[in-house]
């Protein structure tokens, strides 16, 4: 029961239900990369995936592909015990060959890495020419899974980045504008005034402390959405075009 519950919950945080909005302190920012992510996985029939930076693969369920395997480093910043990584690798080079997958996904990881230009090259070489990528990276998040979180990237910024390793970026979308981001962070630092290391009672409280916050964030981000200048992700559907060396 109790891993069960454990599973369920971690669900909601990554893929918010209308009912997550009681529960989930990441409801703002992860409903709407959620939306954005489903929307851009369309692109994704058939062939092999490569989930690189894995962890529980929150996203499988949204790629109708015929193989999906996950990737991740081993982090003493976090637990590995409820995720699902089937590879793990140096934090330097990809244990594949080169063209080994049609597509990617590396969502929320970026950040992690601290020579991007390196991992951006070895993703690069294990896709196929032509193989499509997903990216989510962080403009205004917290500090997190200290002391590997080493940047954030703005949507012009990574753009470039993808561009000088040898991907054509297709489209990208920011994710939450002024006031849900403004909102999110505020709620986020609330949650952790009172966050305990038991999810049960965690979630109890947050009926009581969290969810009334989430719902006027909802409500009110919704009638004043504000500039898309601050904002919590991009994500980048790409296109592993002819190598180009970074500069």
């Amino acid at each position: 029961m109790t891993e069960r519950f454990k599973a369920w919950y971690k669900a909601q945080q990554f893929r918010p239900r209308w009912y997550s909005v009681l529960i989930n302190p990441f409801y703002i920012i992860r409903r709407d990369l959620y939306r954005t992510l489903s929307g851009m996985a369309s692109e994704f029939r058939g062939g092999s995936m490569l989930d690189f930076g894995c962890g529980a693969k929150p996203y499988r369920h949204l790629f109708e592909v015929e193989e999906y395997l996950g990737l991740d480093m081993e982090n003493p910043g976090h637990l590995h015990l409820t995720e699902e990584v089937d590879v793990f690798y140096d934090g330097k080079t990809i244990p594949f060959e080169a063209h080994r997958f049609d597509y990617a996904l590396a969502s929320e990881v970026l950040e992690h890495v601290f020579e991007p230009d390196r991992i951006l090259g070895e993703l690069h070489r294990v896709l196929k020419p032509g193989g499509l990528v997903l990216f989510t990276v962080p403009f205004v998040w917290n500090e997190h899974e200290m002391p590997y979180d080493y940047a954030r990237y703005s949507q012009g910024g990574f753009a470039a980045l993808l561009e000088r390793n040898g991907f054509e970026v297709v489209r990208s979308s920011k994710t939450n504008g002024y006031t849900a981001t403004w909102l999110q962070m505020g709620i986020l630092g609330w949650y952790q005034r009172w966050e305990t290391r038991n999810k049960f009672l965690n979630l109890g409280m947050g009926l009581i402390l969290l969810a009334p916050l989430n719902i006027l964030a909802a409500a009110w981000a919704s009638v004043f959405p504000g500039s898309n200048s601050w904002y919590c992700n991009t994500v980048f559907l790409a296109k592993a075009t002819k190598k180009v060396g970074a500069i």
